[in-house]
């Protein structure tokens, strides 16, 4: 009772410290708080002398946990002598070590230099000069967080006490292999509520990350909702719902959040078949996932099982029925775990992190997807261990299933990273990192602000770099997110065409490549067919060029030789005519039950394949049975053969191809046929082009970088895959070519 009545005293003093500052001129200035808004007046008991003082969000401040004197955070040292807060711990768990720490009493900012007298967060550990006026956080991993405004504060102690660089540095200090039992070494504890941590990610390092894998950065909110203030009341804490309701809708509780999931999300993250339930719901799907990776490697590999229990600490500890749980008897301090490998530490720690930071699914539910992933796997590629797949359970919920399914984690569909319009992973938006700024000839695709730029204002600049694309990449800001007004599309050919609605035309903006049969007739200039020349080179289409094929011959995205005749765009069935007909607009994926089944057979990408409309044996081998797929894939087989035989015999240098090696094309040094290592690099790209091989070569990349291209537009497709053999002085004698009027 002594200890309570204390902390209650202390509060009061924090509250008496406020009527000095309003009234009076404070004793000290960093003491001074910052003066806000009157809320209704608090009446303190009147033999203190304060049944006239408003004190601002005082009711608030009472109902929160930062007020709660029965909270273990801050009667941990109770029992002490002194009761006093130590100080590793006062920084965060009484209002005098805090303002040791910011250096608001005085003392050298960044460091407690003394045991602390207990108290709860009160009105000056936050309100006083030094507080208002910090911009900067040093995280745990020593990365400095700039350009902060009152969410420092939040940050100083919402970041955690360990980071990724505590578990590498005691795995290096250790000098144990990966699977070797760490000497004296405990479990490393993020601590509790490290938000600051989930929100920034990779730039906070505060999660345990995997060397060569990249990892979201800060999560980027909507503007203006991207603080901790601007989320959170900062004097109750709870999370402002209504300010979430504003966009996302049939939210009406906190409960509601955890439903939320974005448009950029609909990939199945824990392989249970659901993309519509809430992210929260794959997080945790996911932990439950690493929870049993964790079991099933310190039985395999480690040899002593493990078990978990939230509330109990150091968290984890020895299975000794192996039943799984963390039962009483098993759940104490002389039963923890202590037999650590350097892969099992950075797993737990990873599993802690996110159990530790409820809201984590809102503060950055990529990054956490991410880290739990690459944990799981990390483990699982240790082990036999066969996952639970998830299920879904009454009222719709997934939950994992308890029966062990014949399966390697890696088989179990799990993702890591989002639809390519959304996964910052890739290529498409890392490319630039180290230059530090998309430039104006990539930006407009390759950044998110780029496209709603070009759209407005008819021309282009270097962008930000980005983390995928954004919801107001394609739509105007505001609750309705209606689609950005485009009415048609200016190909590379010149030409000026439209789907006839916004949003395909958006689609077209990008996915229409960067090149056309005009651009490789200017490049040749008036070089003769089979001459070499300064000035001639590869011609690269660019990627998914779908727009281009849909219109075939209007767009001439392909090179369309002079004396032959192509079809426009291909009049599909109406109702999948265009891009975001038969595509996802989000994640780019064909419901093929739903869009081709009507018409055709089969709900799979191979039915797809298998399909075919018209008559003709297109690659010349006899059998007209097989889908338009094949054909085209034979026909493909056939201009590189044609290629190669080219550049061997006429020009006398040996070209090879590799579709994931920049610029594509390379000398084919020991003629093998195949690009080895060593032969597809930049030194070594193929520099002998006559015009004849370069249109050829075009038209082999184009549809190789339209992986669709046999659906978009068949006939255009193989219209160009015919000439192309042709021209090289292929035999095309048994090979049906597409009429021009054939729609």
């Amino acid at each position: 009772m002594w200890r309570l009545a204390t902390l209650a005293g202390l509060t009061l003093l924090a509250a008496g410290v406020v009527v000095i500052a309003v009234g009076t001129t404070p004793v000290g200035s960093a003491l001074a708080p910052a003066v806000l808004a009157q809320a209704e007046p608090a009446t303190e008991p009147a033999n203190l002398g304060y049944d006239q003082v408003e004190i601002p969000f005082f009711m608030d401040w009472v109902r929160s946990g930062h007020a709660d004197l029965t909270a273990e955070a801050f009667l941990h040292w109770q029992e002490e002598d002194p009761p006093l807060v130590p100080e590793g711990c006062a920084q965060c768990h009484a209002q005098a070590g805090h303002l040791d720490y910011i250096g608001a009493d005085g003392s050298a900012a960044g460091v407690v230099d003394a045991k602390a007298e207990p108290g709860v967060i009160g009105c000056t550990t936050c309100h006083n000069d030094v507080a208002v006026q910090r911009t900067e956080v040093e995280m745990p991993s020593g990365a400095l967080l700039v350009g902060l405004g009152r969410e420092a504060s939040c940050m100083t102690c919402h970041q955690g006490r360990a980071s990724g660089v505590t578990v590498t540095e005691a795995i290096q200090e250790s000098a144990a292999s990966i699977d070797e039992v760490m000497e004296e070494q405990g479990f490393i504890n993020i601590h509790y509520y490290a938000a600051a941590a989930t929100l920034y990610g990779s730039e906070a390092g505060g999660w345990y990350q995997y060397e060569g894998a990249y990892y979201e950065p800060r999560f980027d909110h909507a503007e203006e909702i991207d603080t901790c203030q601007s989320c959170h009341d900062p004097h109750t804490l709870e999370v402002r719902v209504e300010q979430c309701a504003s966009c996302h809708e049939d939210v009406k509780t906190k409960e509601d959040l955890r439903a939320i999931r974005m448009n950029g999300s609909l990939v199945d993250y824990d392989g249970d078949g659901d993309i519509e339930s809430g992210i929260a719901t794959e997080i945790a799907n996911l932990q439950a996932l690493l929870y049993d990776a964790l079991k099933a490697y310190a039985v395999e590999v480690v040899g002593t099982p493990l078990a978990y229990d939230a509330h109990a600490y150091p968290y984890f500890f020895v299975d000794q029925n192996g039943d799984g749980v963390a039962t009483p008897d098993e759940a104490n301090y002389g039963g923890r775990y202590q037999s650590w490998t350097p892969r099992l530490l950075g797993a737990a720690y990873n599993y802690q992190a996110s159990k530790k930071d409820p809201g984590a699914y809102a503060h950055n539910a990529k990054y956490v997807i991410q880290v739990l992933h690459d944990s799981i796997l990390d483990l699982a590629s240790a082990t036999s261990q066969q996952v639970a797949p998830a299920r879904p359970a009454e009222g719709g919920t997934t939950v994992l299933a308890s029966m062990p399914v014949v399966s390697h984690m890696g088989d179990l569909g799990l993702r890591r990273d989002d639809a390519a319009h959304f996964d910052a992973s890739g290529e498409p938006w890392r490319h630039w990192d180290e230059e530090g700024a998309v430039p104006a000839s990539c930006s407009t695709c390759h950044s998110a602000d780029g496209l709603p730029f070009a759209i407005e204002h008819g021309v282009q600049i270097d962008q930000p770099l980005s983390q995928g694309m954004e919801c107001t990449t394609c739509h105007l800001p505001g609750s309705d997110f209606a689609v950005l007004e485009n009415e048609d599309v200016d190909f590379p050919s010149g030409a000026v065409l439209s789907f006839g609605n916004s949003g395909d035309n958006l689609c077209a903006e990008c996915h229409q490549g960067r090149a056309s049969t005009a651009t490789v007739d200017d490049r040749i200039g008036v070089v003769g067919d089979d001459e070499m020349a300064d000035g001639l080179g590869f011609v690269n289409v660019h990627y998914f060029a779908a727009a281009a094929t849909r219109f075939g011959g209007e767009a001439q995205g392909g090179y369309q030789y002079a004396d032959q005749e192509y079809l426009g765009l291909w009049p599909h069935d109406e109702d999948v005519a265009t891009c975001t007909s038969c595509h996802d607009p989000h994640n780019q994926v064909v419901d093929i039950a739903a869009t081709c089944s009507d018409c055709h057979d089969g709900t799979t990408v191979a039915d797809v394949r298998d399909y075919r409309e018209w008559d003709g044996d297109f690659d010349g081998d006899g059998d007209t049975g097989v889908g338009t797929y094949y054909e085209i894939a034979n026909m493909v087989d056939l201009l590189y053969a044609a290629i190669q035989y080219y550049a061997r015999e006429t020009l006398g240098t040996p070209i090879v191809y590799d579709s994931h090696s920049y610029p594509y094309f390379f000398v084919d040094a020991n003629g093998d046929g195949v690009a080895t290592p060593d032969e597809a690099t930049y030194a070594g790209r193929y520099t002998d082009w006559t015009p004849r091989l370069m249109r050829a070569a075009y038209n082999f990349q184009y549809v190789q970088k339209d992986t669709g291209a046999y659906v978009h537009n068949s006939q255009y497709v193989v219209q160009l895959l015919h000439d192309s053999i042709e021209d090289l002085g292929g035999d095309v004698s048994e090979m049906d070519r597409p009429a021009a009027d054939l729609f």
